[in-house]
């Protein structure tokens, strides 16, 4: 593994911390032990063959599996302290979050805290099946298991790359975005349906030239200058500077949620979260508000 990333014997030596001479030596015992031409040599160069490709993806899945007992091991050693496992949608993995659950470890020191970034469904379906105990997502849900919580209610906002024709606009609606390059969100995501609405209804069809799964996606693509898009404007806190927001009317606003399920196994630390995520939303609606 180390010299297929490092791609040189001096590199790999540094990796592995030994010699080079020890890294040449081990080089060609690997091979002589196996049996196999893992590398080709060019000027210096270590060229993988397709038997050292499929050696290393053998060895990666072992180096996997260990890490997953190392991950194993310490998060049964941190159970005693406590623990709690956070869903949310991409596109709030930013200043949101991270502000909520420093005010949380603040409170909590010892707890152990795991993020994962999915798709709204995914981490109601998680949440349902107990693998996560708290979760932010977009749209709406309503299942028999699960309590739900309005978080950073906001109209929409268009975004724009910065010298569109449209910048100088202070309003932006339906009918100045016909024709234009749209990014829009990948269809069944909860932005996607809402922005489709919006045009329907004016009897329009957004120009969709590309369309992503995630909001820092279609941020970004924005930002590049590939088209505009509409979104909560917290989505677009990853390319702030970068791009151009502008209000957007009919007012449509959008909210996320937070959900947790009804049958807490450490209410404590959840209860402590919400609080903390309110807090978070509080200040972020705050400086939506203010802002231009």
């Amino acid at each position: 593994m180390a010299f297929i990333e490092a791609g040189t014997v001096v590199g790999a030596a540094e990796l592995l911390r030994i010699s080079q001479p020890a890294a040449s030596k081990l080089l060609i015992t690997l091979e002589e032990d196996s049996g196999l031409q893992l590398f080709e040599r060019d000027s210096g160069r270590l060229i993988v063959t397709d038997l050292g490709m499929r050696l290393h993806q053998e060895v990666d899945r072992v180096f996997s599996g260990i890490h997953q007992i190392e991950r194993a091991v310490e998060l049964i050693r941190r159970e005693d302290k406590g623990r709690l496992l956070i869903g949310v949608i991409p596109g709030l993995s930013g200043s949101n979050i991270r502000q909520a659950v420093a005010g949380l470890l603040s409170r909590h020191p010892n707890v152990y805290v795991s993020i994962s970034e999915r798709s709204s469904q995914i981490i109601v379906d998680w949440l349902i099946r107990r693998q996560l105990d708290v979760g932010i997502i977009s749209g709406h849900v309503e299942h028999p298991g699960l309590e739900t919580e309005s978080l950073n209610s906001h109209p929409l906002v268009c975004l724009l790359p910065l010298g569109h024709r449209l910048e100088k606009k202070t309003i932006i609606v339906p009918t100045d975005l016909a024709g234009e390059p749209f990014v829009s969100f990948a269809q069944g995501i909860y932005t996607r349906l809402r922005i489709d609405e919006i045009f329907e209804s004016h009897g329009l069809r957004p120009n969709v030239v590309l369309d992503a799964s995630t909001a820092p996606n279609v941020c970004e693509f924005v930002a590049a200058g590939v088209g505009v898009t509409l979104l909560h404007p917290l989505f677009a806190d990853c390319v702030s500077g970068r791009v151009a927001v502008r209000r957007f009317e009919p007012s449509t606003p959008f909210q996320f949620l937070l959900c947790w399920p009804r049958d807490l196994r450490n209410s404590k630390l959840v209860k402590a979260f919400i609080e903390e995520a309110r807090k978070a939303a509080r200040e972020s609606s705050l400086q939506l508000a203010t802002s231009p």
